[in-house]
């Protein structure tokens, strides 16, 4: 059978793959083309990740397809359900990714609170002739241990993002509104016996007690943070997004940087992606990456084999 790795996979995927007898396809179709290439090569298996729309017209036009498979665990650019009803087989990778995007807040956490995004934009261009002025203007570091954390959302994400935060030192307090619980109970990781306790709060409650704020849910129709949000939100406080663009409304997030309830944000997502707004990108006190979450070499790998292992079990049935 024939799979179509429209968006790439790593090497350790196409490897179980290979020796479980399916033939894997590397080019990067465009979604133009991409109907015509899964029909004329009788392609059974697409895999994707966020680049390529499968819609209800390719579903609908490419019979031979089996399975959907996305890496990674957002499925917005997929019609799961409508997929599922036409008796396609939807998978994807919820764990794989989880501790990379965590740790990728965490450095936003770090940018920010020690002004490293505008030091590394600065320092070379005036670090020769104002090293003493640059020194002072980033004087005003603050540290995360015994900060209050919020967290929005705890899928296997957020999770992470807690023990992460836990392990600094923090105070960690989460929001979900799928869970009921007041507190959960979390190991610190699959090994260790020792465990601690997650607070959770009302949305409300979160905003108005965390230092940093960060969100992790799936693609919304409408803002989880915006201006009613931002005005419960502590002075001085900050958030990150590395879930989806359109969850926090980027013109309310510049007015609150701007006028300074806001001290700094950590962006990885954006509403107009690919084409983020000119003055998101230029605001000095926003931390910015390209949708890089998922984008390490363990993470890559890890998700490439979890595709091709639910693949192989599907068949082996």
């Amino acid at each position: 059978m024939k799979v179509l790795a429209n968006d790439g996979i790593s090497k350790s995927g196409v490897d179980i793959l290979n020796k479980n007898g399916f033939e894997v396809y590397l080019d990067k179709i465009e979604q133009d083309n991409l109907e015509d290439f899964i029909n004329s090569e009788k392609i059974t298996i697409l895999l994707v990740r966020s680049a390529t729309q499968v819609r209800k017209n390719l579903i609908d036009n490419c019979k031979s397809l089996k399975i959907i498979g996305r890496g990674g665990v957002g499925m917005d650019n997929i019609d799961v359900e409508y997929a599922k009803s036409n008796n396609l087989l939807v998978i994807n990778t919820p764990s794989a990714s989880s501790n990379s995007v965590a740790e990728l807040v965490f450095a936003h956490l770090f940018s920010g609170s020690r002004f490293l995004y505008d030091s590394n934009r600065k320092m070379p261009l005036e670090g020769e002739k104002n090293f003493k002025d640059l020194k002072k203007n980033y004087s005003e570091g603050i540290e995360l241990k015994n900060k209050n954390l919020g967290i929005i959302g705890l899928g296997k994400i957020g999770l992470e993002v807690a023990k992460i935060g836990f392990g600094l030192g923090m105070n960690i307090f989460g929001f979900d509104k799928f869970k009921t619980e007041k507190k959960l109970d979390l190991k610190l990781n699959e090994k260790s016996d020792y465990s601690f306790r997650l607070d959770l709060l009302t949305l409300d409650k979160l905003l108005e007690k965390s230092d940093f704020i960060t969100v992790h849910v799936p693609a919304q129709e409408k803002y989880i943070i915006g201006k009613n949000e931002f005005k419960k939100m502590k002075n001085g406080s900050a958030i990150i997004n590395a879930s989806r663009g359109g969850i926090i409304d980027e013109i309310e997030l510049i007015r609150n940087l701007d006028n300074g309830k806001i001290k700094f944000a950590g962006l990885d997502t954006f509403e107009n992606e690919p084409n983020p707004s000119v003055s998101i990108l230029m605001h000095p006190k926003i931390s910015l990456t390209p949708h890089i979450g998922a984008a390490t070499s363990e993470a890559q790998d890890r998700i490439g084999e979890e595709l091709a292992k639910q693949i192989c079990d599907f068949y082996t049935k």
